[in-house]
């Protein structure tokens, strides 16, 4: 079941984050780099399902988060029309269309409120380019060692698609 994320999920949203940026070595933070508190996903919650043009699914199952999906919308009057894409999912779910599933629900939201999708990624994180490739996705570009990771630099893909009226 795919949803909205709502303030009641605020310490189970915290726990999945957490764990995802334990378990995977792509994402931006490091496990433990960053507080990740209940009182922080509630106020992430309140302030992006607020905005127009931001949003936050949820995968639950088992009653249980486990992924999910932040869509951050443009702050300014030139970005307002784009969303910046983060998406997290549990080891132990990863291969089962979750993802595809959060990014069908994020896209029927999207439909009529943006213009542009966009997202980055690790070159090498080869699941999730065939993700964000099945999801429609195209790169657009190289962040030429953009982020310094197991003693090297390496590069990430600019991603972008672009919804349709």
């Amino acid at each position: 079941m795919i949803r909205q994320a709502v303030l009641d999920d605020a310490a189970d949203l915290a726990k999945v984050v957490k764990q995802v940026e334990r378990e995977s070595p792509f994402m931006l933070y490091e496990s433990g780099e960053r507080d990740i508190s209940t009182e922080k996903q509630l106020q992430m919650i309140h302030h992006l399902v607020n905005k127009h043009n931001s949003n936050i699914f949820v995968t639950i199952q088992d009653g249980h988060i486990v992924g999910y999906l932040f869509a951050i919308g443009g702050s300014t009057n030139k970005t307002k029309h784009c969303a910046h894409i983060v998406i997290g999912v549990i080891e132990a779910y990863r291969g089962k269309g979750i993802g595809s599933s959060l990014f069908r629900e994020l896209e029927k939201w999207a439909k009529g409120k943006l213009h542009r999708l966009e997202l980055t990624v690790i070159t090498e994180n080869n699941a999730g380019i065939n993700l964000y490739e099945k999801a429609g996705f195209i790169i657009e570009g190289v962040k030429k060692h953009s982020l310094y990771m197991d003693n090297r630099f390496v590069d990430e893909y600019y991603m972008g698609k672009l919804l349709e009226g």
